[in-house]
Formats: structure tokens, sequence, C-alpha cells
């Protein structure tokens, strides 16, 4: 058998596992779900392996008759049979133990299937395509869990270089390209073709124009790693289909919450309580695909083009880093976020955790952007100090009981030494970050 490459989402499976009926693994399709469910289950049923049809019909026609097998029973790709879910439900009802079933698939359960899960029946994780240190280009030597618990920082160096990171961005973290050694965007360029030819229907099945799927892909493309609102993406899909073409604002937002559903775009939201500030912030999402490698091959770019193409290749090495961070403070039970206030304040990432702590990242591709990173990070922790002391002063309550400052304010950059600077601020190659 194949070497199954651990994936940092594994301790989180065991653990839900143990503690409930039904674990749900969702994620963007080819991110490793079948073999990460795999490597858990007692037995599977695909149902999306055409060597075995009779799986589908019995399942549509008598869904229990597909639940029995030794536990974790794995349904893969359930999806194609939504009658599961229910079935599952009632049956993890009847055993009253956990870790009975695993199902995979590329897309949310059905709408409404959410309400009628009880405790202790469904839990859901999701996947995402492999991080730098799930790859094993990153050492890991600076741990996200580490910075949050006051460990020091560690001396390393990521002796990656531009080209290297311009090579990892166009050929992504699908498992299939990392584990087999491939290189180039050969994989995003077969994923993209799959959703545009009908993937995207996954959510719904729904059929939808390809041309409108890949101008709307196409133009989230355009504004990766920005602010922009729905309005430009309608205006820039418009664009990209030209005269007679265009798709309405309606059908252009059916179709984005579409790839929403199938883990295609996965947008950025705005930070939550504890990086508030007394200015209102803008609560429009960073825009996000699954992986940097699509929107490289949407764009036509491979290594060359990006290394020819500095701006467009900072914006993409911006989701390589969104991606790895969203991997590394979810396995802290934390969540991801960006701050962006009316006064213009803006702070890539924002990861808080639920016991309230959390910590500020710029990300900069190359040197040169390392101390305007750290001058933001500077101003919106010297900001949430002068907010907390004037509410403190408003209430009479002690400094600093509204919010805690950050753990650490950090730039993840592209290359080089992880170091502190005169200011506190850390410096850390993303080839040296890890979990």
């Amino acid at each position: 058998m194949a070497e199954y490459w651990p994936r940092i989402v594994d301790g989180i499976i065991g653990s839900k596992l143990m503690a409930i009926g039904a674990l749900s693994i969702e994620g963007p399709k080819g991110c490793g779900k079948t073999e990460t469910g795999k490597h858990f289950a007692g037995s599977m049923v695909a149902f999306s392996d055409p060597r075995n049809p009779s799986a589908t019909r019995a399942a549509r026609d008598d869904p229990s008759s597909v639940l029995a097998g030794p536990v974790p029973r794995l349904l893969d790709e359930w999806q194609t049979v939504p009658e599961l879910w229910g079935a599952v439900r009632f049956e993890v009802d009847d055993r009253r133990e956990p870790g009975q079933f695993i199902l995979t698939g590329s897309s949310v359960p059905p709408r409404g299937a959410r309400a009628h899960v009880g405790a202790g029946r469904f839990a859901s994780v999701t996947m995402r395509t492999m991080s730098l240190y799930e790859s094993r280009e990153s050492s890991g030597a600076v741990s996200i869990a580490g910075l949050f618990g006051g460990s020091p920082l560690p001396r390393c160096e990521s002796h990656h270089t531009i080209s290297d990171i311009a090579g990892f961005i166009v050929r992504g973290g699908w498992p299939g390209a990392v584990t087999n050694g491939l290189s180039g965007g050969s994989f995003a360029d077969d994923y993209v073709d799959m959703i545009c030819r009908g993937g995207i229907s996954l959510a719904d099945g729904v059929n939808r124009d390809s041309r409108k799927v890949r101008n709307l892909m196409r133009s989230v493309a355009r504004n990766i790693s920005t602010l922009a609102s729905m309005k430009t993406i309608v205006d820039d899909s418009a664009e990209e289909a030209g005269e007679g073409e265009a798709a309405s604002r309606k059908t252009v937002s059916s179709y984005y919450t579409a790839l929403e559903e199938t883990f295609v775009v996965e947008d950025v939201p705005a930070c939550g309580d504890s990086a508030r500030s007394g200015t209102p912030l803008r609560q429009s999402p960073k825009r996000q695909m699954a992986d940097p490698s699509i929107a490289a091959s949407l764009l036509g770019l491979n290594e060359d083009g990006l290394m020819d193409d500095r701006r467009t290749m900072g914006f993409l090495f911006e989701s390589l880093c969104d991606r790895d961070l969203r991997v590394y403070s979810e396995s802290l039970g934390g969540r991801l976020g960006h701050y962006h206030d009316t006064n213009d304040l803006e702070v890539d990432a924002v990861i808080e955790l639920r016991d309230g702590r959390w910590a500020a990242a710029e990300i900069k591709l190359g040197d040169s952007g390392i101390d305007e990173g750290a001058r933001s990070l500077n101003r919106l922790s010297a900001k949430l100090k002068r907010d907390a002391e004037r509410e403190a002063d408003r209430k009479g309550s002690p400094s600093g009981t509204r919010k805690n400052p950050p753990s650490f304010r950090m730039v993840l950059t592209g290359s080089g030494y992880a170091y502190t600077r005169e200011d506190g601020v850390i410096v850390v190659p993303i080839g040296c970050l890890g979990p």
C-alpha cells in the first residue's frame, strides 16, 4: 500500500470519533478526504466508484442496506445519495455508540440537514489541501501553538528561494501532486476543468453554464487576497464574458454560493471580537480560493510567469499563507480572520482562539515589505491598547479587562531567517512555520 502522509486534521478526527456517532469530513475535491477516511475506517463503500454501481443503486432503494460493516464505516462521496444522511442519523440513534460512520464529500450537506442533527450524532471537520508542513516543505520549527504558549522563537532558517515559492503556488497542496513528486500546475488545471464541466453541481445537482462558471472563477482569481465586493466580482465577471454573454448579478451570486458549497472558494471573514477596536470594522470578506494553484491556473501563470509578475505573486503568496494559517489555527480550535477598519488600517491575518487569545500577522513575500508589515502590526496593537484604556477610564474598571493584547505579532515571509525585531515583532519564513 502507498504510504499515508499524516495530516494535521488527523488529531481532530480521532478525537471526534471517540465522542460522536458520525463524522462528516468536508472539503474540496482532491484534498485527500478519502485517503484520510480510509486511514481511520474499519470498512468502506465508495459511491463514486464506477466499478461498483450496485452500491449506489442499493443505497437509493434502501439506504440502510449499505450501513453494515466494521466501524467506523466510511461512506465515500455520500452526497451522490443524499438519503444516506438521514439513514446514518437514525442508525446512530439506534446504536448509541461513538465512532460508527465517517462520511466524506466534496460539498456541504443538503440544505436543512444540519437542523435535524442532534448532539452526539454528527460532527464535521473541514479538510483543506496540504499545508507546507504537511507536504514536508516546512520544517515546522516555529510552532503556532508554541507561540501562543509563550515559547521563545527558535533559531531556524528557510532555504527556499522565491522560485521555490512560485513552484509551491503553481503546484498547490494537492496530495495527488505532492505525494507523487509532481511539479507544475497540471493538477490544478484538471481541477479547474472538472469544476467548470460540472463539478460545481456537486452542491445541488443544478446544471450551470460552464463559460459563466469559468468567467466567475477567473474574476475571483484576479481579486484573490483582496476585499473585492460582490459588485466588483460581478462587474469583472461581465467584463471577462464580453458583450452579450454576461450573467446577471443574481446568477453570479448563485454561482458563487455553489462555489462556496463545493469548497472551491473560501473567503476569510472579518475578525471577531478579539481584535475589535473603537473604530468600526469593514465587514467585507477577503476573497480566497481553496488553493493558490487554482488562481494561478485560471490566470494562466506558471512559475516563470509568477517570477515575472511579482505583484500577482504577492497576492497568491498571501493566499498560500492564509491556507496554512487556517490549517494550523484550526488544529488549536481557532479561526482565521482579517482586520480592516474604516480608517484603512489593515492587517492581513488575525488568529483567534476560543479562550480569547489572539495574534496578528502581516504577509510579505520579500524582505522589502517587512518594515511596512511591522508598522501595521504595531499600529493595531497600540490602537487596541488605547481603546482599552479609554474604555477602562469610562467604566472605571482596570485597564485591559476588555481584551487581551496579541499573544504575538508576526510578519510571515517567503524565505530567510526567523528572528525577533527590536519592536518585538517576530519575522518568520513560511518554510519554518507549523502547527
